[in-house]
C-alpha cells in the first residue's frame, strides 16, 4: 500500500502526494523537507527533481514559487506516481522516465539548464559523486544554481568542483546543499 505525504507550504499547501511502497524508494520525510526549504528560503526559476521517486521536492519548489520543474526517475512505478501527483499543478512541468546519465545528457542536448537541482539517489550505490561530475560537465547548472543533495549520514563523497554552503544530518539523512564554485 502507498503511503502519503503533504506539501509542507505555499501556494499547494496541504495537497496530498502519493508515495511509493518500495525497498527503493524512500520518500524525503515531512521533517526533512521541511529543512531544506528553510535552508533553500524563496524559490525561484527552474527546477529539476532527478530521481524523482514520488516527487515531493520538485513539487514543495513549486509550492514555494519555483517557476517550472522536470522530474526524473528511472523507475516506471515512480513516474506513475509523479504523474498521478502533478494533477491539479498550473506551472509548467515536464516528466520524464529515464537513468539519470541519459537524461543529464539529453538536457544539455537540449540546452537545459537549472537553478535549483534535488539530487536523491538511491543511498550507498555511489551515485550521487557520478551525478555531480554528469552535472557539471554537461552544464545543466546554471550560475548561482545549486543542488541539494540527500543521501545517507554515513556516506561520505567528493563534492568538487561544487562547493558545500550547508550540510546537516537529521537522523539517517544527510542534506548537502552545493553551489557551483566561481
Amino acid at each position: 500500500m502507498n503511503r502519503t505525504v503533504r506539501v509542507i507550504s505555499g501556494k499547494y499547501k496541504s495537497k496530498i502526494i502519493e508515495t511509493l511502497d518500495s525497498r527503493d524508494t524512500r520518500p524525503t520525510t515531512d521533517k526533512v523537507r521541511e529543512n531544506i526549504f528553510n535552508i533553500l528560503g524563496d524559490i525561484e526559476g527552474d527546477v529539476l527533481d532527478l530521481f524523482a521517486g514520488s516527487g515531493a521536492l520538485g513539487l514543495e519548489a513549486l509550492s514555494r514559487g519555483a517557476k517550472k520543474a522536470m522530474f526524473i526517475d528511472g523507475a516506471g512505478d515512480a513516474i506513475r506516481i509523479v504523474k498521478e501527483n502533478i494533477k491539479g499543478i498550473e506551472e509548467p512541468v515536464e516528466v520524464f522516465r529515464n537513468d539519470y546519465r541519459r537524461a543529464v545528457k539529453a538536457m544539455s542536448k537540449r540546452g537545459k539548464s537549472f537553478d535549483l537541482i534535488f539530487l536523491d539517489p538511491p543511498y550507498h550505490k555511489n551515485i550521487a559523486p557520478r551525478a555531480l561530475e554528469m552535472i557539471d560537465e554537461y552544464g545543466i547548472l546554471k550560475m548561482d544554481g545549486l543542488i541539494v543533495v540527500e543521501s545517507h549520514k554515513d556516506e561520505n563523497y567528493n563534492t568538487s568542483p561544487f562547493k558545500s554552503v550547508k550540510e546537516a544530518v537529521y537522523g539517517t539523512i544527510k542534506i548537502n546543499v552545493l553551489v557551483k564554485e566561481g
